[in-house]
């Protein structure tokens, strides 16, 4: 008995995954909600010590060029220094399996039986994937390291996103004393609406509830901000 088929058979279309190692969205991430929320305390310490003026346009602009530079340096210092270790790690395992491929076929081979194939097909697999050193040497820092040799972290990119980030961040809460603004009120609706922007965007591309995103940042932000202004009126109060 034969089974006619009512359509033709079309290969599955396999889904797209967005890039999730490229090293940019967490200084990305973290630099804007930094510069935002640091910048936006810092001015409104000043304003609550001091009132606004030209002290508070200085503060955020200083808060923006040195927060942005330390930024910048910091994530560059940490992403280097992982990828050099992840390096000196990969070097280890090249050593290694120059000076005893057999050990480390039978480690391969091991690892795939331990994953649930019979000890005779995880041989064979092993034995195909390590007849090509450098096919072998990927396989073994995929599976001991669990990174991809060819797709390290970038200090650069890193470094640069957060850098940007920041100084974006930054700009929203001193963009309405650089055009003349008096107060704090037209910075704590920019802030605020900044805050819950971002957060509701960060949300979207991680696959969270957009408002849960941007009304956790809000309350995060909007509580350091509070701190630091309660504590600039009370100098401020203190000093006069």
């Amino acid at each position: 008995m034969t089974i006619e088929l009512t359509r033709p058979y079309s290969p599955e279309k396999h889904h797209s995954h967005r890039d999730v190692t490229g090293g940019w969205l967490r200084p990305a991430v973290f630099g804007a909600m930094d510069g935002l929320v640091s910048n936006f305390a810092l001015i409104a310490g000043v304003v609550g010590a001091a009132g606004a003026g030209r002290g508070a346009v200085l503060a955020g602009f200083a808060g923006l060029v040195a927060g942005a530079c330390s930024m910048a340096a910091g994530e560059y210092t940490s992403v280097k220094s992982q990828t050099e270790l992840m390096r000196a790690e990969i070097a280890v395992e090249r050593r290694e399996l120059a000076r005893n491929p057999e050990g480390e076929l039978a480690e391969l081979a091991a690892l795939y039986q331990a994953r649930g194939l019979d000890p005779a097909l995880a041989h064979r697999v092993a034995q195909g994937l390590s007849a090509d050193p450098e096919q072998a040497l990927r396989v073994h820092v995929r599976e001991e390291l669990g990174v991809d040799p060819d797709d390290l972290p970038s200090p650069y990119v890193a470094a640069g996103s957060s850098f940007c980030a920041f100084a974006a961040g930054a700009l929203v809460p001193l963009a309405p004393f650089l055009f003349g603004a008096s107060g704090l009120a037209v910075a704590l609706v920019m802030s605020v609406l900044g805050l819950f922007g971002f957060g509701a965007t960060v949300a979207r591309m991680t696959a969270r509830p957009w408002w849960l995103g941007g009304l956790r940042q809000l309350v995060l932000g909007v509580g350091a901000a509070s701190v630091t202004f309660g504590l600039g009126h009370l100098l401020g109060v203190a000093v006069s």
